[in-house]
């Protein structure tokens, strides 16, 4: 394929029949990618403590997540535009290369120090791989077949919060804590040596500067917040000196942010692309969407283990039925969008069983048996089923082309954010209900056993009192409702969004061919939403 040549795939590819073998040759190397960038912090979760005992440095433990967040999260947008503007596929393979010299290093640490730095490059290469893989895709398939590949991506994230706690503990039982980094680098080899061989798309050479100002606003307003999220109620309390200053820094600086791109000639996150109702839509659901289920798989396992007795080795089974439900809706649901275009069902759908899966979680207290909790959490997975891809698939249809790297970054960054402030928001309801109830119930014994934290491991629990361990139990079953009934309230706002979702066309390969000058092709043409042959 000529360089600037725009890529096509033959109807046998994008109708009923099988795709071209370099097509799913590269999606296997896309879901490799992803699979990494979802399964290190939980792989790295269960090294923690082996880590703390040959490093030292406890009081700075958190740094060594919160290091990897926050390079992520600022990283996602830039990595998005830096596609845009000169290819996605070099851009995505430096991303790689950055992601796996991180790994290395993470690996080689000697002290907690060097460990926090090398996480942190870690997250710079992690940003860009969720958004590449996304806008790769979208490049490569249009949005009216990307349907029939969400069961794929969906599995992908219910094997890596299934499985990384498995293989987090099993690589540092048998081979050391180092090795929960370095199994990235032949993973990560093999993706990289299968995207340079078999992907081609046409290159860009823009000329336009990278907005710097508009990088560093938008780094600044990002860190800061996901900093008050990280900080509040754990290391400072939300009313501190602290944690007002870098509120007041993230929203000045964002302010500053959102000004700047409508002066700057080639924007970090071009606001144009707002206009479009159903962008912004979805990025409103992919935030709330965030932020519903990355508390519910911080505070199920928990509540099973503390209040049903679970096992903490096996915590990503504790959520098969939520994960399952969940691939099992994303399948189904790529499968009939792919077959009839429509859509607009799916997130009001996911908006209602989102809402009656957290307003049933709210229920359960400490005899509720394992089997009820269950269907809970499936009720919970068929809403978000029905929600995780559609929404990036919204996104990225409501947008031109050469829109389509800021677009899968912007829609990345809002369900980032939407963790961020889930966790944190959750988080601080669930402790100060536990600590209250506690209190109340075990009087100073309770207050003791949790002046810490209040959430307990297995081992700290088994040294309660027999009536401090129940008043524990009753403690996190009453934070989990008000968690989960809070989850349910915000869940809300899912619902009213997609009532107000415009079901447009997808774009096809089969439609039309809608032309956009690319900017990087010297006046030439590209086809809207091109698949390639011979990728």
């Amino acid at each position: 394929m000529e360089a600037g040549e725009p890529a096509a795939i033959p109807d046998s590819a994008t109708g009923s029949g099988k795709q071209p073998r370099s097509v799913r040759v590269v999606l296997l190397a896309l879901m490799i990618a992803m699979m990494l960038a979802m399964l290190d912090n939980m792989i790295v979760g269960t090294a923690m403590p082996t880590i703390v005992g040959e490093l030292g440095g406890l009081e700075h433990l958190s740094w060594v997540v919160t290091a990897y967040t926050l390079a992520t999260a600022a990283a996602t947008p830039i990595w998005g535009k830096l596609g845009d503007l000169y290819g996605r596929k070099n851009t995505f393979l430096i991303s790689i290369v950055i992601f796996l010299i991180g790994s290395a290093l993470s690996g080689m640490a000697q002290d907690m120090g060097q460990l926090i730095g090398f996480r942190a490059v870690q997250g710079l290469g992690a940003g860009g791989l969720m958004v590449g893989v996304m806008a790769i895709i979208g490049d490569l398939i249009p949005p009216r077949e990307r349907g029939r590949y969400q069961g794929m991506m969906a599995a992908v994230m219910a094997l890596a919060m299934i499985g990384g706690p498995l293989v987090g503990g099993t690589i540092t039982d048998n081979w050391g804590w180092r090795w929960s980094f370095y199994i990235n680098l032949p993973l990560g080899l093999v993706a990289l040596a299968l995207i340079t061989v078999v992907l081609h798309l046409p290159r860009k050479r823009q000329q336009a500067r990278i907005d710097y100002p508009g990088a560093l606003l938008l780094t600044v307003g990002i860190t800061a917040i996901v900093l008050v999220t990280t900080w509040g109620g754990t290391e400072y309390a939300w009313t501190s000196a602290r944690i007002m200053e870098l509120t007041g820094i993230g929203v000045a600086a964002l302010v500053g942010f959102v000004f700047w791109q409508t002066k700057a000639a080639e924007p970090i996150l071009p606001l144009h692309i707002f206009r479009s109702r159903n962008f912004t839509l979805m990025s409103v659901i992919g935030f709330v969407t965030g932020f519903v289920m990355f508390g519910a798989t911080l505070f199920l396992p928990l509540y099973q283990q503390s209040v049903q007795g679970a096992s903490a080795t096996n915590s990503g089974l504790l959520l098969l039925p939520m994960l399952g439900a969940m691939l099992v809706t994303s399948m189904v649901a790529g499968r009939v969008t792919t077959n009839t275009g429509r859509y607009k069902v799916f997130p009001l759908a996911g908006g209602v069983l989102m809402v009656a899966g957290l307003f049933l979680l709210a229920q359960m207290d400490t005899g509720t048996s394992r089997l009820t909790s269950g269907v809970y959490m499936a009720v919970l997975g068929l809403g978000m089923g029905c929600l995780m891809q559609i929404t990036m698939l919204v996104a990225q249809n409501s947008v031109e082309m050469k829109d389509m790297g800021v677009a899968s970054s912007s829609a990345t960054l809002f369900r980032t954010l939407g963790s961020s402030f889930g966790v944190a928001i959750m988080g601080a309801l669930f402790n100060n209900r536990v600590l209250d109830e506690m209190s109340a119930r075990a009087g100073a014994l309770g207050s003791q056993a949790t002046e810490q934290s209040a959430q307990l491991d297995a081992a700290s629990l088994a040294k309660l009192p027999e009536a401090a361990r129940e008043a524990y139990q009753y403690a996190v079953s009453a934070g989990t409702h008000s968690a989960f009934l809070l989850g349910a309230g915000v869940a809300v706002v899912v619902l009213i969004a997609a009532f107000f979702v415009k079901e447009v066309p997808l774009r096809g390969a089969s439609g039309p061919k809608e032309e956009d000058t690319d900017p990087g092709s010297g006046g030439g043409t590209a086809v809207k939403a091109p698949v390639a042959e011979s990728v």
